[in-house]
C-alpha cells in the first residue's frame, strides 16, 4: 500500500529553505539535486542522513524478523508519512500513534493498522473511530479502568473496539497496578456491548535500567499468562510492548511460545531508533549489549555568529531549533568558511537561549561565518520543530525532503 501524501511547496513559510520567490512543489525541489553548502538554505537547518536512516530501518527489522516479533514503530517520533511508507515497506506490521490525532493523521495517510499506545476517553474522537472502525480500520486500543470501558462501549459503532488491557508498574505512567485491577478492567472489556478483548499491553521505558525493565516484562507475561487462565483472552492474543532503550528485554521476555492455547502475536513499538541519536539513545540502545548497531541520522547546522569573548561562541541555534529537554546539541564538526571540515574538538554547548547556543571552547576557536554540525539528543522533540527536513547523501547533496505533519 502506498500512503497518500498531500501535495506540498518549498516557499517563504519554509524554515531553513530560502525561497523567496515562487514556490516550488517538493518533488521538484528534490530533484534539483542542490548541494546543502551553497544551494537554497539558510541556517540553521536540520537534515536527515540517508544512509543512516536506510541502516536503522533495516537493522530493526532483521531484529524484529529474527525474534518474531511484530512491529509496529512509534509514529509520534517523526510523524512524517514518508517514512512510516518506508517503515511498512520494510515489514513493520503496522504503526503506533500516542493521541488521537495522530489517529486521524494516520488514517487521513492509509496507514493500513494502527495501535494507540494510548488510553482514549475523548466521546469525540471515539465517536468517530467508531465509524472508521465499522468501516473496517484495523485498530487497537488500551483500557486500565471501568470508566474507560465504559467511554469506549457509548463510542462504539457497528463493529467493536479491539481492546487492550493495559498493566504498568508503580510510580510509572497508565496502566493498571495489579492482577486484580487488571482482570476486572478485561472483564468489563469482554462483558461491553461495542468491546472486545484483544490482549495485554505494557510500556518499560520509564524504568531506570536494564534489570528493572526486564523484571517488568517478565511480571507482563506472567501477568498475561494469569489472565489467560480466567477464559478471557481469545485464541489469537497481541502482547505489546517496547520503547527503543530495552527492545531486547521485549525479545528476551516476551517472544517465543509461552502462552499454551493462543496464538500469540507480540507487537514492538519502538520509534527512535529510526534516526537513532549522538545523545539519551546513544548511552541506552539496546546495541551497547547486542551485535548490530544504529547510526545517528540528523544533523544540524548552524553559523557561528558572535565570538564575543575568549572560550565562547554564539551559534544561531537555540531551543526552536534543537532539542534541549534530554541532553543539549552535541558539535560533531566544524565547516570553515573555505569549506574545511575539522572535527569539533574541544567545543561543547553549555547553554540555549530560544535561537542562540553558548558554545564553550577549548582550544583553537571558530570564527564568525563557520558552520557547526551538531548532533542531537532526543529525536522525538527534534522533528516537531521542522515542518520540512532534506535528506541528504553522505556528500550532502539533497535528494529529498521529509514533511512532517505535528
Amino acid at each position: 500500500m502506498n500512503l497518500t501524501i498531500p501535495d506540498e511547496y518549498v516557499d517563504w513559510r519554509t524554515k531553513g529553505f530560502w525561497q523567496p520567490g515562487p514556490a516550488v512543489p517538493y518533488a521538484e525541489f528534490a530533484a534539483a539535486r542542490h548541494p546543502l553548502f551553497g544551494g537554497p538554505f539558510t541556517w540553521p537547518l536540520m537534515v536527515l542522513r540517508r544512509s543512516a536512516l536506510e541502516h536503522n530501518i533495516a537493522e530493526l527489522a532483521a531484529f524484529c524478523a529474527r525474534h518474531d516479533l511484530a512491529f509496529a514503530p512509534h509514529g509520534k517520533t517523526t510523524m512524517a508519512p514518508s517514512l512510516f511508507q518506508t517503515q511498512l515497506d520494510a515489514g513493520a506490521w503496522g504503526i503506533t500513534a500516542a493521541t488521537a490525532n495522530q489517529v486521524l493523521a494516520y488514517r487521513t495517510f492509509g496507514v493500513p493498522r494502527i495501535l494507540l499506545a494510548n488510553e482514549l476517553l475523548d466521546p469525540t474522537a471515539l465517536h468517530w473511530l467508531g465509524g472508521e472502525v465499522g468501516r473496517g480500520m484495523e485498530f487497537l486500543l488500551y483500557a486500565d479502568s471501568l470508566e474507560g470501558v465504559a467511554a469506549l462501549s457509548a463510542a462504539a459503532g457497528p463493529r467493536p473496539f479491539r481492546v487492550l488491557v493495559e498493566f504498568g508498574h508503580p510510580n510509572g505512567r497508565t496502566g493498571c497496578r495489579t492482577v486484580e485491577e487488571l482482570t476486572a478492567v478485561a472483564r468489563a472489556v469482554a462483558a461491553s456491548p461495542g468491546t472486545e478483548l484483544a490482549g495485554v499491553a505494557g510500556y518499560e521505558g520509564g524504568l531506570p535500567d536494564v534489570a528493572a525493565a526486564g523484571a517488568y516484562l517478565g511480571t507482563l507475561r506472567d501477568v498475561t499468562a494469569e489472565l489467560s487462565k480466567t477464559g478471557l483472552l481469545p485464541r489469537e492474543v497481541v502482547v505489546t510492548a517496547g520503547g527503543s532503550a530495552y527492545f531486547d528485554q521485549v525479545a528476551e521476555r516476551l517472544s517465543g511460545d509461552w502462552l499454551p492455547g493462543h496464538e500469540l502475536t507480540v507487537i514492538l513499538r519502538s520509534g527512535a531508533y529510526v534516526t537513532h541519536d549522538d545523545g539519551i539513545y546513544t548511552e541506552r540502545t539496546p546495541f551497547t549489549r547486542l551485535p548490530g548497531s544504529l547510526d545517528a541520522a540528523l544533523e544540524i547546522w548552524a553559523q557561528v555568529t558572535s565570538v564575543p569573548e575568549e572560550g565562547l561562541a554564539i551559534v544561531g541555534m537555540g531551543k526552536r531549533e534543537a532539542p534541549y529537554d534530554a541532553g543539549l546539541p552535541v558539535p560533531l564538526r566544524v565547516r570553515r568558511r573555505d569549506g574545511t571540515v575539522l572535527p569539533a574538538d574541544g567545543l561543547r554547548v553549555t547553554d540555549t537561549n530560544d535561537h542562540h547556543a553558548y558554545v564553550a571552547v577549548e582550544g583553537p576557536s571558530p570564527r564568525p561565518g563557520d558552520l557547526i554540525c551538531f548532533g542531537i539528543s532526543h529525536p522525538c522533540t527534534a522533528f516537531d520543530k521542522w515542518q520540512v527536513i532534506p535528506v541528504v547523501d553522505d556528500d550532502h547533496t539533497v535528494t529529498d525532503l521529509i514533511r512532517t505533519y505535528f
